[in-house]
């Protein structure tokens, strides 16, 4: 495999985003560091849209390989970079809305070509995350918003997970729930519009039984059984599973609330535990087709896996009991887990290049 060299700019655009985008949210826990203006107002913005949207997009533009495909990336980066630079914040809206839109555009030409349900599902969360972006530019209020934003995320997590781990053999009465518990969730957000209070329950209880029901059915729990990559993989998904209940559960019990520890924990619980449960585990897998390198196992690649669960543990925990220190130290050691999963990833990576200039 060769390193896409045409690929790279966006990619560490997309990194450094991520990177500002997780500062802004240990100053809003009460860190008090350097930073601009703006950026803790743009916290869930920069990590969903810019950070984890566009690499989505990323990911998905390389399936067609097109170069008019990477558009919606790119503007949905550059966007992202234009909020946290500090400039006059409706521009920067405006194009993530487009960059949205385009990459919504491009499932609907992978529909084209495969009208698979993976893609469908993933479309479906495409659609979620362009709606949402567009009720930001409307002024809606974010937590509003970001329920269409948590479902961008599970549809798109979930449609990977029936791409990749092939459970399309299930009985139809199976895949059938699945439907379902993601309309469940899709109600949601839409309710919120009118009573957020009992969207939020409803969300609640749709990520609840869709976490139920990976866990039930999710290939993981048989790859868990071997060894390497496929248990690595497997333990992130299984325990980023959990993390995805906990957020059901804590999301119906406190239904409304819009700010303040609650709404932070079970925010985080999906946001942290279950998002980057997803990504620590299908980087090895979907990095490699990014940037045409492998990514080779190491097994101390579970080190930043246990600090991140630790970590989000007693940042829970702190909200759930008022322990506000708890709660600023276990969102700090989120951001080094994070951290070291992109150095882990990074140093591996460039060992792989090394040896094989070698050879």
């Amino acid at each position: 495999m060769t390193l896409r060299r045409e690929r790279a700019p966006l990619l560490v655009l997309i990194v450094f985003i991520g990177l500002v985008g997780a500062w802004a949210g240990l100053i809003r826990l009460g860190w008090h560091w350097p930073t601009g203006a703006s950026w803790p107002g743009f916290h869930g913005a920069l990590m969903v849209s810019g950070f984890l949207g566009t690499l989505i997009g990323l990911e998905r533009a390389v399936a067609l390989d097109q170069r008019w495909v990477y558009s919606g990336p790119i503007i949905s980066g550059l966007s992202a970079l234009w909020l946290l630079l500090g400039f006059p914040p409706e521009p920067g809206k405006i194009g993530l809305w487009v960059g949205s839109g385009l990459i919504l555009l491009l499932f609907g030409l992978l529909l084209q070509r495969q009208a698979i349900l993976p893609v469908w599902v993933m479309a479906a969360g495409s659609l979620m995350w362009f709606i949402g972006n567009g009720l930001w530019l409307l002024g809606y209020p974010i937590p509003v918003i970001v329920l269409w934003w948590v479902g961008f995320l599970a549809l798109t997590i979930v449609g990977e997970r029936i791409e990749l781990a092939r459970i399309l053999t299930l009985r139809k009465h199976i895949m059938q729930s699945l439907y379902v518990t993601m309309a469940v969730y899709a109600l949601g957000p839409v309710v919120a519009l009118f009573s957020y209070d009992l969207g939020v329950r409803i969300s609640g209880l749709g990520l609840l039984v869709m976490a139920l029901w990976l866990l039930q059915y999710d290939i993981a729990r048989r790859t868990i059984k071997l060894g390497g990559l496929p248990r690595f993989a497997a333990v992130c998904l299984l325990t980023g599973y959990v993390w995805m209940a906990i957020g059901g559960v804590m999301a119906l019990i406190w239904g409304g609330v819009m700010a303040g520890p609650h709404y932070d924990a079970w925010l985080h619980a999906f946001f942290i535990g279950f998002v980057f449960s997803m990504i620590f585990g299908h980087a090895p897998i979907i990095f490699p087709t990014v940037l045409g390198l492998p990514i080779e196992y190491r097994e101390w690649f579970y080190s930043y896996l246990v600090l991140l669960h630790i970590s989000l543990i007693i940042r829970i925990v702190g909200d759930v009991m008022s322990w506000w220190s708890w709660r600023r130290w276990g969102g700090l050691l989120n951001g080094i887990a994070i951290l070291a999963f992109l150095i882990a990833t990074a140093a591996v990576i460039v060992q792989v290049r090394l040896s094989g200039q070698r050879q």
